[in-house]
């Protein structure tokens, strides 16, 4: 067929057959494909099928059946590596919220790999560009050459035993970063494999990862997405990939095979090194964008289906999302989607958990946020996907959007209440110590209802989104000038500091305060209850010089530098020594929440906070404490689960003193016949510790520093000695 031919003089191939609607998708079973596509208001569909390149359309076939809302039909001798895409013929009735034009070929929502790039045409739209009725109108323009086409796939591989790896929940320390960053420069990684999957199966890259004592690799998206337009005039794409156009679909740039193979040997080697794969995945929106974008794959299908619309006025789109339009997932067809994603990716592709952007929106009914929403139930009585770590970023920018402890049982949340307070302790405001000890006791005012745990909260202090923790010490304000939007892009209360300069600076004792900073940060991160998320690069200081929105910035910018100097290799050691001590003292990550009551029967306090003094905190003394120093009695002879008996764990002590000055600090009794053992000083991070303090001696607390100690007995202090 050329492409001046009209659908109308075709015939259906004798091959179609009837076939099934189920799976949705093209699924080859070794003698031939069968295609379904949901659709509940189409008239018609058209399977398009194209050379291995997806640049000539050679047929089109209507799809013979229409079952329970499913177009289907099969082709016997089909094969994988057929290019395909559709034509789906309805009304367009933009005011009605149809927007269906066979003239535009469509992505399968359920493709599994595309070929091809997008190429932002004007054909690309459903309306004619510059017409006066804007998306009223209606364009005949075929933009099949403008579109990546889906390609039928052949799932087979030998995953030796390694398809899935499950760390416990309170073992878990949370690695975020980017697929093509961490590895587009690293010099172990070949050159044509840096920046995809293959390269982050790099022995060093991986070895790194294991070393520094994270477990879970989260990586932000994956699935296919498209380069807005309007950052590629500007020389900008979109590096972050938060424009997702195909859920289960690997972002082609990623294959430096070009084969899906590579994306599941890359979470093999991850599992053999004995890391998780989770996947940043993007289900509250599509690439489609507004009534003004494209018309690419779900809008040409079921634009009234797939999108929430105005009730009102369903010409427009509900935008909590921010991005143009919202995914509704209050639709049956719509939700499955999303699950057999889920599904796909965890059963076929090895993936171990998922991190939802804007997690409220899939929760969202008319009514606003539901806890008990379709999204929730089907996740958690699923077999497969409840057993999966699913963690929701908890707001959008809807109604109503903000959710922090709101998700229900079986869920992690990102605690952004964690990331501020944490922040504005440290940058000395004042005012902030009974929250800094809700937060870093896994903020059970948040969670701790429904028999969720600690680990519910995902503590986190930089992520993707903001400054990086080298700058959130070196930078008062933003610096975003690079993203061609005038500075006027990112958040602008980092609550940061700069400590004197804004940015780099070859002033000693500002670099030294920075870096001693950067290590109160970390320490508080790895040390509080919950689940810790640590940014990549954060572990050496990495600088973005001050850009807190580098989402367009697929540059030296945004990837990760592993030439480092001194201070970065002190500051990687730094971050192995935490892990290493959150391994170690199973107290720092209890399974259940320490509530400071005391146990009549054990004789303890779960946890008890001090004052200065060493006096235990009081009403008055929360909100009359004159400076930002505060200690923390973890006792390790509290009740370690439901099971009532005492438990055995090691008994710490923290302090955190954020103030500009020393401190002096009377170290508590807790045992009679035991002391204190120092086992790290955030101000002393090289040097030889292990000393032992005796009860009541007056330690001074270097300013802006975390101490801890263990308690120790007598026996021990003298073989120290």
């Amino acid at each position: 067929m050329t492409k001046h031919e009209r659908p109308d003089q075709l015939t259906l191939s004798s091959r179609t057959c009837e076939g099934q609607p189920f799976p949705l998708g093209a699924t080859w079973d070794g003698q031939g494909v069968n295609f379904a596509i949901f659709s509940a208001h189409a008239t018609k569909v058209e399977l398009c099928l194209f050379d291995a390149e997806g640049k000539a359309e050679l047929e089109r076939i209507e799809l013979p059946e229409f079952t329970d809302e499913i177009w289907h039909g099969y082709l016997p001798g089909l094969q994988p590596g057929q290019v395909y895409g559709y034509r789906v013929y309805g009304p367009y009735e933009p005011t009605a919220g149809h927007r269906f034009n066979p003239n535009k070929l469509l992505m399968d929502p359920y493709a599994k790999q595309l070929v091809g790039e997008l190429i932002w045409d004007d054909a690309l739209f459903g309306y004619t560009i510059g017409h006066p009725d804007l998306d009223l109108s209606f364009d005949e323009r075929d933009s099949a050459p403008f579109v990546p086409k889906a390609m039928v796939i052949d799932p087979a591989f030998d995953w030796n035993g390694k398809q899935a790896y499950r760390v416990p929940w309170d073992k878990t320390i949370i690695y975020e970063t980017h697929l093509k960053g961490i590895s587009k420069l690293h010099p172990s990684v070949p050159e044509r494999l840096r920046g995809t999957c293959a390269g982050l199966t790099n022995k060093d890259l991986l070895e790194h990862l294991k070393s520094l004592g994270v477990t879970s690799v989260e990586l932000l998206p994956v699935h296919a997405f498209l380069h807005d337009n309007h950052l590629l005039e500007k020389g900008l794409t979109n590096y972050w990939g938060y424009n997702t156009i195909a859920f289960l679909t690997p972002h082609a740039e990623y294959l430096a095979s070009g084969h899906l193979h590579e994306f599941k040997e890359m979470a093999a080697c991850l599992h053999e090194a004995g890391l998780e794969l989770i996947l940043d995945v993007v289900y509250n929106h599509t690439a489609e964008g507004s009534e003004l974008g494209p018309t690419l794959s779900m809008r040409g299908i079921d634009n009234a289906t797939y999108y929430r619309l105005l009730p009102d006025n369903p010409r427009y789109y509900i935008n909590d999302s921010g991005t143009g339009n919202t995914l509704d997932l209050t639709h049956p067809c719509v939700l499955r989607l999303v699950t057999d994603s889920l599904r796909y990716w965890t059963t076929e592709m090895g993936v171990d958990g998922f991190r939802f952007d804007l997690g409220t929106i899939l929760a969202r009914e008319t009514t606003g946020f539901n806890e008990r929403h379709g999204f929730h139930v089907a996740c958690r009585q699923d077999p497969v996907l409840s057993q999966l770590k699913l963690i929701a970023e908890p707001w959008d920018c809807g109604p109503g959007g903000y959710q922090v402890g709101a998700f229900p049982p079986g869920w992690l949340e990102w605690n952004d209440r964690f990331r501020d307070t944490v922040r504005a302790f440290w940058r000395g405001d004042g005012g902030k110590l009974p929250e800094l000890a809700s937060r870093i006791t896994a903020s059970g005012d948040l969670f701790n209802w429904g028999g969720r745990r600690p680990f519910a909260s995902v503590n986190f202090i930089t992520a993707h989104d903001g400054f990086t923790m080298r700058d959130l010490v070196s930078y008062n304000e933003k610096h975003n000038e690079a993203n061609g939007d005038e500075n006027r892009d990112g958040n602008d209360n980092n609550i940061s500091y700069n400590h004197g300069a804004e940015g780099d600076t070859d002033d000693a004792n500002i670099r030294e305060i920075r870096l001693r900073q950067i290590r109160n940060l970390l320490s508080t991160l790895l040390l509080s209850q919950g689940t810790p998320m640590l940014v990549a690069g954060d572990e050496y200081g990495r600088s973005q010089h001050g850009n807190n929105n580098v989402y367009c910035q697929d540059n030296e910018l945004s990837w990760l530098d592993w030439n480092w100097d001194d201070e970065a290799k002190g500051l990687v050691e730094f971050t192995k020594k935490l892990t290493s001590l959150r391994r170690e003292y199973p107290i720092l990550r209890r399974g259940r929440f320490l509530v400071g009551a005391y146990n009549e029967e054990l004789g303890v306090k779960d946890v008890t906070w001090l004052a200065p003094s060493g006096n235990e905190m009081n009403d008055e003394l929360w909100s009359t404490t004159p400076v930002s120093c505060l200690g923390i009695i973890l006792d390790g002879r509290a009740q370690t689960s439901g099971i009532h008996r005492r438990g055995c764990d090691t008994t710490l002590l923290i302090i955190f003193n954020a103030h500009h000055e020393g401190i002096n600090f009377t170290l508590p009794e807790v045992v009679q016949g035991c002391c204190w053992l120092r086992l790290l000083d955030t101000s002393n991070p090289d040097g030889e510790l292990n000393d032992v303090h005796n009860f009541g001696e007056d330690f001074c607390a270097h300013d802006r520093s975390v101490i801890l100690f263990k308690l120790t007995t007598e026996e021990c202090k003298a073989h120290h000695e």
